[in-house]
This record gives C-alpha cells, sequence and structure tokens, in this order.
C-alpha cells in the first residue's frame, strides 16, 4: 500500500547543528577557525557526519545537497521519498547557523565546546552554557550523545595543541 503522506502526516526533518565555540560562543576568525591543529576533534566531526545510523540502509544518496539559502534546501528535502533521508547536518558560518535555530527543525547541537581562549568576530548565536541554563535547549548526558553519535566519545575536556575542548550535546525542549 502506497498512501500519500500530507505534510502534516510526515515525519519532521530533524536538522542537527554541528560545531564548535569558544566559552563566548566565538566560531571564526576572518572566515576560517580560530584554532588550528586539533585532528582528533575535526576526525571526531568528520566520522559523526559520515556515519550513518544502525537502522540507516547503507544504499542512500550521500552526496551533499547544495542550495541557495536553508529554506531552498529544506524544500529540498521535503520533496525527498519518504525513508530516503539520513541525518541532516548544518555545518556553519553564522548566518546560516543564526536561520537554522529560527526553525522548528532545529533539534540537536552537536557542540564541541573550546575552553581556550581565541579572539573571533563571528559567533553562533545562541549561548549554551552549564553555567546559564537555557529554556529551550538542555545539554544531554555523555552517554546519550554516545548513543546518538554511535562511538564512544571521549569523556571531559580534551587537550590537544594547548587547546582544550569538550564534546557536548545540546536538544531542543520545545
Amino acid at each position: 500500500m502506497n498512501e500519500q503522506l500530507s505534510p502534516e502526516t510526515m515525519p519532521p526533518l530533524e536538522l542537527t547543528l554541528v560545531l564548535a565555540a569558544t566559552r563566548d560562543m566565538g566560531i571564526g576568525m576572518r572566515g576560517t577557525l580560530p584554532w588550528t591543529g586539533l585532528r582528533k576533534e575535526m576526525a571526531y566531526f568528520a566520522r559523526v557526519t559520515k556515519r550513518l545510523p544502525p537502522s540507516e540502509p547503507s544504499n542512500l544518496e550521500t552526496d551533499p545537497v547544495k542550495a541557495s539559502s536553508l529554506e531552498h534546501a529544506i524544500a529540498y528535502l521535503r520533496e525527498r521519498p519518504l525513508g530516503s533521508l539520513g541525518r541532516i547536518f548544518v555545518i556553519g558560518g553564522g548566518q546560516i547557523y543564526a536561520s537554522a535555530l529560527e526553525m522548528k527543525e532545529a533539534r540537536r547541537i552537536l557542540l564541541t565546546k573550546v575552553m581556550s581562549d581565541f579572539e573571533c568576530d563571528t559567533s553562533f548565536s545562541l549561548k549554551l552554557s552549564d553555567d546559564e541554563p537555557h529554556s529551550h535547549w538542555a545539554k544531554r548526558s555523555k552517554q546519550e550523545l554516545d548513543s546518538w553519535t554511535g562511538e564512544v566519545v571521549p569523556e571531559g575536556i580534551q587537550i590537544e595543541n594547548d587547546t582544550s575542548y569538550e564534546y557536548q550535546m545540546w536538544e531542543r525542549t520545545d
């Protein structure tokens, strides 16, 4: 039986924003990352954004979608056959993240919180901090992060090339 789904009955798309940011939520300097040499962190980013969840078939189209706006990308994805989509990642910059955060589809943030200080001229528009709880976003446990990513993510503060950072996952609560 092949029944047509209306927008009201289709499963919702879920956007996962993936970023590294300083404690003040700085994400860039002059169009690039302000920190360098974080090979383990970059490898984590590559694994997480390329890995298929265990429930996903391995013959999915894996080419990234290129669109003129985030809204056009979402419209394109909504036209795809049901079940043909894997996880949908939003990978910056600042304006794209800001647009994504305004969408109800933005459900999760995979954040590498950089504890070392760096000068930044671009920031993530949402302040995520253990010290200041956010009314619409909640930090998830290490076990939830491991389960979602499909790997055992290093716990606690990591240090690489004199830069300290921590892997975190935040989910929308509304």
